[in-house]
């Protein structure tokens, strides 16, 4: 068997490198179809959230185009629709929430009304999509907050060290957020719900939480960043309180089986990493289990950063008390996901980096072909339009020669 270091630590994605999974074409648990509540989703391959950054440019960084879902964003979607399930950028559910350049809103209208028309093309495609809520608490830049002029979180806590993006695409020292006020916590509830009625009404098949990377819900998870002293700080069921209520807000308009949330329990991004970390993210698991959601998104991987302040939280850890689908993330190869698929610790398997320059990635892995080389750094999250983005091509196998 695989050695690990630790005798009492279970084998974790990062170490399933070494299976191999050859040629088996027509066996791959990765390709077999999975029913998620009342949803089947044809296979198991999943398009990770990618923040890209591709709404349309403006001079003015307030310009209201600049948050508004595009034609090209439509192309990129429908382009990988082949996957079982896609799962947009994440995407800002409230003026407060925002913090990011040319990343789209779920706010006004207008913004709805451009992710209506790339619902319907991936529906076209027999997808099924969801969206990714977002709300950067304290990562965000008060440049994004011309009014209040404030970014807010937990407590009162900066991010230790780094950067921000600023809404003038430059680099900015992490600014102090102020502690939400309890009232200010339950309203921010009610924004997570209001965007998941407006995502439902635009065709949306159901919606992630984003409650990782060291975004507002993370904030409140982790002890590192949540020195709180009411309800919603302290002891763990006080820190999982702020995610209970926003899912069982949006109970009230997406059935359970529609619901996904987002952990990273391992991740440095943004500052994160808590000592009881362990402890913790096996308490949100056993805590969000009686609703019957539709999936908890793990990036157990490393390759996003890894904080060094506790063991790593392995997908098994979490298997023991979360009985709904799981989906890994963070550095997976198809030999990595198939063989976490096949021991049952995990159902899903997502892919961000492989599937910029892979738009048919579920193809290539079903017919064993050969993977296209990265996309470059540059064009991951900068506005280069179709550049890095929709200008992948579709493998095309090379014809058989015709035998004399």
């Amino acid at each position: 068997c695989t050695p690990t270091k630790d005798p009492q630590y279970p084998l974790t994605s990062i170490e399933l490198k070494h299976t191999s999974m050859g040629d088996q074409k027509s066996n791959l648990q990765l390709m077999s179809e999975l029913t998620m509540g009342d949803l089947k989703l044809k296979n198991r391959v999943v398009l990770a959230p990618l923040t890209r950054a591709r709404c349309t440019p403006t001079k003015d960084p307030y310009d209201k185009l600049n948050k508004i879902p595009n034609d090209i964003m439509g192309d990129y979607y429908e382009q990988r629709a082949s996957g079982g399930l896609l799962i947009t950028e994440a995407t800002a559910i409230s003026q407060a929430g925002c913090g990011w350049l040319n990343a789209p809103w779920a706010v006004t209208e207008e913004q709805m009304a451009g992710w209506k028309k790339i619902v319907d093309r991936v529906h076209k495609k027999n997808g099924v999509i969801f969206l990714q809520l977002w709300h950067m608490g304290r990562q965000s830049h008060t440049s994004f907050h011309p009014d209040t002029k404030e970014i807010v979180s937990a407590s009162a806590i900066a991010v230790g060290s780094g950067q921000a993006s600023t809404a003038f695409g430059t680099k900015a020292d992490y600014e102090k957020p102020r502690a939400l006020t309890t009232e200010e916590v339950k309203k921010t509830v009610q924004d997570f719900k209001a965007c998941a009625a407006r995502a439902k009404a635009a065709g949306f098949d159901g919606v992630e939480i984003h409650s990782a990377n060291g975004y507002l819900v993370d904030q409140f998870f982790q002890s590192c960043s949540n020195k709180r002293t009411d309800k919603y700080g302290g002891s763990m069921e006080n820190r999982v309180r702020f995610l209970v209520e926003i899912i069982e807000a949006i109970k009230e308009v997406y059935p359970a089986s529609r619901i996904g949330f987002r952990l990273s329990p391992n991740g440095a991004y943004g500052g994160m990493g808590s000592e009881d970390n362990v402890e913790m993210f096996q308490f949100i698991a056993k805590t969000v289990e009686k609703y019957g959601l539709a999936y908890m998104h793990l990036m157990d991987g490393l390759g996003f950063g890894y904080h060094g302040k506790c063991r790593v939280v392995t997908a098994t850890d979490m298997r023991k008390h979360f009985s709904g689908p799981i989906i890994a993330n963070v550095g997976l190869t198809k030999d990595m996901a198939e063989g976490m698929i096949r021991s049952g610790a995990v159902d899903l398997a997502a892919f961000g980096r492989l599937y910029i320059s892979n738009p048919d990635l579920p193809e290539r892995f079903e017919n064993n072909w050969p993977l296209a080389e990265p996309a470059a750094y540059e064009t991951w999250w900068k506005p280069t339009g179709a550049k890095g983005y929709t200008d992948f091509p579709t493998y095309t196998p090379p014809k058989e020669e015709t035998k004399a």
